[in-house]
């Protein structure tokens, strides 16, 4: 069955950085879209960023841009996300998700806390 496990977030001041992982199984990573997405509490879920399957395109949120960078380690099933220069506004779960829209099935998130 898939399985998604990300890891970490942590708490960070502003401008501070971040690399979050999602370690990926039961499915075929290495064909699959991925994406991380967030939520902030009270907030709709937003698409961060995606990247094809062989980490060769990607796109972001414009919030984001600049700032994050999303790859992949398809030797290892794990997708990353490096976040830097982060800001206050950027603190929610953070999930890596199935797919290239975000709405796929989700891990469990990990939390970044920007104070």
């Amino acid at each position: 069955h898939v399985q998604l496990v990300e890891s970490g977030g942590g708490l960070v001041q502003p401008g501070g950085s971040l690399r979050l992982s999602c370690e990926a199984s039961g499915f075929g990573f290495e064909n699959t879209w991925m994406s991380w997405v967030r939520q902030a509490p009270g907030k709709a879920v937003e698409h961060v960023a995606n990247i094809n399957a062989r980490g060769t395109v990607a796109y972001y949120h414009d919030s984001v841009k600049g700032r994050f960078t999303i790859s992949r380690d398809n030797s290892k099933n794990m997708l990353f996300l490096q976040l830097n220069n982060l800001r206050i506004e950027d603190t929610a779960m953070y999930y890596c998700a199935l797919g290239d829209n975000g709405a796929g099935i989700r891990g469990q998130g990990t939390q970044v806390t920007v104070s």
